[in-house]
């Protein structure tokens, strides 16, 4: 099956960004453009467009494509759907990165039903491994997707003809991973107030063994701070998954707020802080009276 020659990317944050760069590199060089921030020249997808064509709609950048890759945050995924619809053509691939429900997928699926709708489950932060991350793939055109895409060498592995169970296992394991973020974040805090982080960290050793958790724990709360806005959707969206299982949220739903509260408090600490995080200046940070 031969390969996508053309790509329109909806959604040009860090996971749209990080294709455009490397899908090129890899051969795929006709590669246009969408994100709603490009209506601000000086937004940060606007300053990082580079060599591809930038779009004034989705549907222009999707006309012809022969590939699009929805990467917009979670709560974002239906809009960016049917965005596309004006431009989109029978059998074009739709390639669905976004971190949402198993209903909310099979939701996209149906509003871009004259496409080649393709569910994907990324399994690890975009960093470092980029278009090589671990993906799940699922639905009834995941495997001829993974043929077609053969030549780039992606980390793809087919899951489920349904659409939605891919999703699950991601979301499923947001509950646990996202949960851990909001959880460290909010002992390391109190701890602070009492002067005992090292020692809480330190005490964590016999339990859940990690050779350098007060890295692990900067890590984990710098990557919240980073991108707690594209979290909180996302948990807002495994709080969905939840509830579709007949599942109460009961800490599912409060993480997001959590993750709400890190998007704030990101925005005001130095970006060169969170992306080399130390836990002390973090904690520092985070604990500055104003």
């Amino acid at each position: 099956m031969t390969a996508p020659r053309s790509m329109a990317i909806i959604g040009f944050g860090e996971v749209g960004q990080t294709f455009a760069r490397q899908f090129h590199v890899a051969g795929l060089t006709d590669i246009r453009l969408f994100d709603i921030l490009f209506a601000d020249p000086a937004s940060i997808p606007s300053q990082a467009a580079g060599p591809w064509k930038k779009c004034a709609a989705a549907s222009e950048a999707v006309a012809g494509a022969e590939l699009i890759v929805s990467a917009v945050t979670a709560g974002s995924d239906l809009d960016a759907a049917r965005s596309v619809l004006p431009g989109l053509a029978a059998g074009t691939w739709f390639w669905d990165l976004n971190s949402v429900s198993p209903g909310t997928k099979r939701q996209a699926a149906a509003i871009v039903a004259r496409g080649r709708y393709v569910e994907s489950a990324v399994m690890s932060s975009i960093p470092p491994k980029g278009i090589r991350s671990p993906m799940l793939l699922g639905g009834p055109h995941a495997k001829a997707f993974i043929e077609a895409m053969a030549s780039f060498d992606l980390d793809m592995t087919f899951y489920a003809d349904e659409i939605g169970q891919a999703s699950a296992v991601k979301m499923c394991r947001s509950v646990l991973i996202k949960g851990l973020e909001a959880l460290l974040t909010e002992s390391m805090l109190a701890a602070r107030h009492y002067g005992v982080e090292r020692d809480v960290l330190a005490s964590l050793k016999d339990t859940i063994p990690h050779p350098d958790w007060p890295k692990q724990a900067a890590y984990m709360i710098s990557r919240a701070l980073l991108h707690g806005r594209r979290r909180a959707e996302e948990m807002r969206e495994v709080t969905r998954t939840v509830e579709e299982a007949g599942v109460a949220p009961l800490l599912s739903a409060p993480t997001a707020e959590r993750q709400d509260w890190a998007a704030v408090e990101g925005a005001r600490i130095a970006k060169d802080l969170l992306k080399t995080p130390d836990l002390e200046r973090l904690l520092d940070e985070l604990t500055a009276k104003s």
